[in-house]
């Protein structure tokens, strides 16, 4: 037998000899729809553990008890009451946190990524400070800073700062090395092959930690509220649950849910903007 021939068996056969992985029928669901089955089925248990009394009302309230105080809180926002008011100071922490983190958390990432001296001497101490429990540093932020919104600041800051070290300096090591001794036969300088080439290649995963930080921003923010006083959203909810306000603290966490997802979205938005050469995820069929 020939090698053409052999080639050409070989071909007639490839269907029966190479395993491929094929969908289920659920698969075949539209992904709203997947979500919307398991919204209902998590309301409507919900609203059985609720109607037949197996959980106090004080504990966890009904469906339409959240869904009512959703709307009078929804209505408070968009008709400028002190909710308004409230939502825009939890905003500013989020926001200047999550600036504040950004500028923080890329500069060290570098440092790390880039020198010896930060992967050896600096990131050791950056991994014991984040294994700390980062609640515990809440006091000490408003000793420090006081019970104004810097404090607030600081605490989303220190908590969402990490992920961003971490993807940065991974990223950075993400260049290949035939791509670095080109930069280096061209002449380029440390610093342009940083900025050309590291940095651009480092984006998929910058971003990947700046997802992890733009949900751990809005925890750092609302801790320091419940912590260490303040006007916003997370003082409502500490007072609401003092009150035994248990509608009020389910609405007002949902509305805070929205702002949490509102920015991973502008977070994923940008990366798609910017890093549309990279794809996240590998289908099953390899493409």
């Amino acid at each position: 037998m020939t090698l053409e021939n052999i080639t050409d068996t070989a071909s007639e056969h490839e269907g029966d000899t190479v395993w491929s992985e094929g969908g289920g029928w659920l698969d075949l669901v539209p992904r709203w729809a997947q979500m919307l089955f398991v919204f209902v089925v998590f309301v409507a248990l919900w609203d059985v553990v609720t109607r037949f009394g197996f959980v106090s009302p004080i504990i966890l309230p009904s469906p339409m008890e959240t869904l009512l105080d959703l709307i009078f809180v929804g209505k408070n926002i968009f008709t400028g009451g002190y909710m308004l008011g409230a939502l825009w100071i939890t905003l500013q922490e989020v926001f200047y946190g999550f600036l504040l983190a950004l500028f923080i958390g890329v500069g060290l990432g570098v440092i790390v990524g880039e020198t010896a001296f930060g992967e050896r001497a600096i990131m050791p101490y950056l991994v014991a400070i984040d294994t700390m429990p980062k609640v515990a540093f809440a006091p000490l932020f408003v000793a420090w800073l006081g019970f104004d919104i810097d404090s607030k600041v600081a605490l989303a800051a220190f908590i969402a700062t990490f992920p961003i070290v971490v993807g940065t300096a991974a990223g950075l090591h993400a260049a290949d090395t035939n791509s670095r001794y080109l930069f280096k036969t061209m002449g380029a300088t440390r610093l342009q092959t940083l900025l050309k080439l590291k940095l651009p290649m480092a984006l998929p995963q910058m971003f990947t930690g700046l997802k992890i930080a733009s949900v751990g921003v809005m925890a750092g923010a609302i801790t320091g509220e419940f912590l260490g006083g303040g006007k916003g959203l997370g003082e409502l909810i500490r007072t609401a649950a003092s009150q035994l306000n248990t509608p009020r603290v389910f609405s007002l966490i949902l509305y805070l849910s929205i702002v949490g997802l509102m920015l991973f979205a502008f977070v994923s938005w940008v990366q798609r903007r910017f890093v549309f050469w990279h794809k996240e995820r590998v289908h099953a069929d390899g493409e």
